[in-house]
């Protein structure tokens, strides 16, 4: 990618750009939410369509001048409707997934309606409900829990709606590794009439080339941000499915509403362009033959992980995303440790987590990036080797009882992996690998 007149007009601007390229390109980055726009989507965000207000909808403007705007905004709608069949109506002005959500809640429910959604401790999102979350501000939000084998508990589902008769039940997650059930959730959705809205942020490119079931026939209202494994920029598309049109021809016309002017202003135009962009290279060959290598490389990582003795969630994943329970404070050794040797994590809870999101007991991965690169299962079992050879160069680090005694130990840390000499050749290596599949090539 070209920068040239950045570097002529604003060195230190330019600086940070190649130094961030150059963290990606020498790094494997594993952490769930982060994803590789390619190069086109790239120039869309790049281009004038950033320059123009265009408040409202195609052909309804507020603002004049908008005639080549609509064409975009309409492009972006039918490749979404191509992309996933059997929706009906797509929103695609959403700033991003968090908006999205609270703009689909705003649309469905009056104020203190109960909203239905699966905690945070045990994989959901903070957005569906949690209590910091301007969602439970406005809604009573109700969370349903997993079993102990950590999958979902649809009989207690089942009882919770009975009960609380929500009006919006949300399936979706931020860290939950197996395919999650909408049929089982319609079912439920039917019996106390719910609406049935499906997040599917962290699978979408996964539905789009059929390596997980699709919601659309079983749901009524889809959100999914367009810069995971739909691998376009940052925003979000809000699409009403068939099925519930028909029974309700309004709700396309509360979602737009709820969106604007319920929720924001104008529409980042540039942003729309790049998702069509995206959809539009979701439609190849390529695409679906990388998410079934993102699939491949999962659960290659969680068997990979379960021989060396982590604790992976339900040992198995179905999707892109692996969850590994590696004890209290022992995530804060891990994820540093590993971060000095360039291969990046992040923290995360575990179904039934006594401790919080600040200090949880586990780690969570995923394997998008490594295959957008074309890293296929031996570079899936490297990785794993060196992530077991982490976890025993750090084992004699446990974390003390007093806060005191803990600073004193986390100075002792630092210091510890930053002479470690392994740890120092584990980064060489990670370099060589991903010089041999670059990003940007």
């Amino acid at each position: 990618m070209n920068f040239e007149n950045l570097k002529r007009t604003d060195k230190v601007a330019y600086d940070l750009i190649m130094a961030e390229m150059n963290r990606q390109e020498t790094s494997l980055d594993i952490i769930p939410s982060e994803c590789l726009a390619s190069v086109s989507v790239i120039e869309a965000l790049w281009s004038p369509f950033t320059n123009k207000y265009s408040e409202w909808y195609a052909k309804k403007r507020y603002y004049w001048g908008n005639e080549v705007v609509d064409k975009v905004e309409t492009l972006a709608i039918e490749r979404a409707k191509i992309a996933f069949p059997g929706v009906a109506h797509v929103n695609v002005q959403a700033y991003s997934g968090s908006p999205a959500n609270m703009a689909i809640y705003n649309a469905l429910c009056n104020v203190w309606d109960t909203i239905l959604w699966l905690a945070l401790s045990q994989g959901g999102h903070l957005t569906h409900g949690h209590s910091v979350s301007a969602t439970s501000k406005f809604f009573n939000a109700v969370q349903y829990w997993l079993k102990e084998d950590w999958f979902i508990d649809l009989e207690e589902v089942e009882k919770l709606a009975i009960e609380h008769k929500p009006k919006v039940i949300v399936v979706g997650f931020t860290a939950y590794s197996r395919e999650f059930p909408f049929d089982e959730f319609s079912k439920i959705a039917k019996k106390v009439w719910a609406y049935l809205m499906a997040d599917i942020s962290h699978i979408s490119g996964l539905v789009i080339s059929g390596v997980h079931t699709s919601p659309a026939p079983f749901c009524d209202v889809i959100m999914t941000t367009t810069h995971k494994t739909l691998k376009g920029p940052r925003g979000a598309l809000i699409m009403v499915t068939e099925k519930w049109l028909e029974f309700d021809s309004e709700l396309s016309k509360k979602i737009d509403k709820s969106i604007f002017p319920g929720l924001q202003g104008w529409p980042h135009n540039h942003q729309t362009l790049a998702i069509a962009v995206a959809l539009w290279e979701t439609q190849t060959e390529k695409y679906r033959q990388l998410n079934r290598q993102i699939v491949i490389n999962a659960k290659k990582l969680a068997s990979e992980l379960s021989t060396y003795w982590f604790d992976v969630a339900t040992n198995w994943t179905d999707n892109h995303l692996v969850l590994a329970w590696v004890g209290k404070w022992r995530w804060e050794f891990m994820q540093k440790a590993l971060d000095k040797a360039w291969i990046t994590l992040n923290k995360n809870t575990i179904p039934n987590d006594e401790w919080t999101a600040f200090f949880p007991s586990g780690i969570r991965m995923w394997t998008p990036i490594l295959s957008h690169r074309w890293m296929k299962e031996p570079q899936v079992i490297k990785l794993a080797s060196w992530m077991n050879e982490i976890k025993e160069i750090i084992s004699e680090f446990n974390y003390k009882e007093t806060r005191e005694e803990r600073k004193i130990q986390k100075k002792e840390f630092r210091e510890f992996i930053s002479n470690n000499s392994r740890i120092k050749e584990i980064r060489l290596e990670v370099k060589e690998m991903c010089e041999q599949f670059p990003i940007y090539k």
